[in-house]
């Protein structure tokens, strides 16, 4: 683990330098690799095709070639909103760590509050010049938010932070079941693209990136923070349970050595089998838009959450003992999540804008699941042997100099 990766209460030189491989916490490093190539199955129908297809495959622009729709229900079960909620965990664990390993060396919140700055700055260059599904922006906001709760005990801001997610889910399932109830389930025209979506996929097929460019940072400037409000209901809440799960040891002991992995294996289980349900009930109403929006955002917040915290508990109890070719190259792909979230937009542009390969709105699903595995494929390869070399991911490295505001040795010794 690196330094700021350290269990709370462990001794730790006060020096912003990496640690030893030995002593980096696996667990965090093997649910990162997971969570950002999980990432990627998760976004890649919204890379190929309008961002609202992700949801609605009505709004694809060619054939899905998913017949009975039974891909998509795949996907619903075992990716959608798995990987984000526990991306997002991780990220509120990450953050206690930053800060607890900078308030030992004196300069707590000031340093964290730079580091986010930049991660702000950072979401908002992906999403004006990469891709629409940013999550950084709602990351960095949140977690400056969350920084006030950071002297809060590590049980309160459990507390807090499940009752925060809840409450939100509780929320959008009243807006969007109420609206699913008044429309009968007949809305006229759901999964047909918004003006914006039509706009950027006209500008992507054609090729012209600097109008792509230019009328994200125009037209579209508001966007970014346009969705902030439905995804702070879910970000900040996580981030705060996060930092509470990290305090307390459930991302290296789980449930606790005897009960950790049955529990795990339980919470995956029901949280996937509701899901299901959930799944075959959007699907029954013909994929709604008002019905699919309940099903995603609201209905499936609690199974999500659980099926991300039994993969955490597996993970604590199993992952340590895990250390062939494959486990090393994902924890790689882990450390480096950072330059690979971002590096997966950047070799999109690639495949689907029109100036280079252009196949947007060309694939089916199935098709697009291949540029996915390829794209985690490519994650494994260059993250370890890069890794070996350097002491850092590209842009980790970047992030860590800018935040620091001082030059960090790459290359190792």
């Amino acid at each position: 683990m690196s330094k700021d990766d350290a269990p709370v209460g462990q001794s730790r030189p006060l020096t912003p330098e990496p640690t030893p491989e030995g002593e980096r916490i696996q667990t965090l490093d093997y649910l990162r690799g997971i969570a950002v190539m999980g990432i990627l199955g998760a976004n890649i129908i919204a890379f190929g095709h309008p961002v609202i297809a992700g949801v609605l495959p009505q709004a694809f622009l060619t054939d899905p070639n998913d017949p009975g729709s039974f891909l998509l229900l795949v996907q619903f079960v075992l990716i959608d909103g798995k990987m984000r909620t526990l991306f997002t965990l991780l990220f509120g664990a990450g953050l206690w760590l930053f800060f607890e390993r900078a308030r030992q060396r004196g300069e707590g919140t000031l340093l964290a509050v730079r580091r986010l700055g930049l991660l702000a700055l950072a979401g908002l260059m992906h999403f004006h010049l990469l891709w629409e599904g940013d999550i950084l922006l709602a990351y960095a906001l949140c977690g400056l938010v969350a920084l006030l709760f950071i002297g809060v005990p590590a049980r309160d801001q459990l507390i807090l932070g499940l009752l925060g997610y809840t409450l939100g889910a509780a929320f959008y399932g009243l807006q969007y079941g109420g609206a699913y109830a008044m429309e009968l389930g007949n809305f006229a025209n759901a999964g047909t693209p918004s003006p914006d979506d039509g706009r950027a996929a006209e500008l992507i097929m054609s090729g012209d990136y600097a109008g792509f460019v230019a009328n994200n940072v125009t037209a579209r400037a508001l966007d970014p923070f346009s969705q902030l409000w439905v995804n702070s209901s879910e970000t900040l809440p996580l981030i705060l349970m996060g930092m509470a799960l990290m305090r307390l040891g459930f991302f290296e002991r789980g449930f606790g050595v005897r009960w950790s992995g049955t529990i795990g294996l339980a919470a995956i289980m029901s949280g996937g089998l509701l899901t299901l349900g959930i799944g075959l009930w959007m699907r029954a109403t013909q994929f709604d838009l008002y019905a699919t929006f309940l099903a995603h955002v609201s209905l499936t917040a609690l199974p999500r959450l659980a099926i991300a915290l039994g993969l955490i508990a597996l993970l604590a109890t199993w992952s340590p003992r895990w250390n062939g070719w494959l486990a090393q190259r994902v924890r790689a792909a882990g450390r480096a999540a950072f330059t690979n979230y971002i590096g997966t937009s950047f070799v999109m542009l690639f495949v689907f804008h029109g100036w280079a390969l252009g196949l947007f709105g060309m694939l089916s699903r199935p098709q697009l699941y291949i540029v996915a595995a390829l794209g985690c494929v490519a994650m494994l390869v260059w993250s370890k042997p890069w890794l070996e070399r350097f002491r850092y991911g590209p842009l980790e490295w970047l992030w860590r100099c800018l935040t620091y505001g001082r030059w960090f040795a790459l290359r190792r010794s």
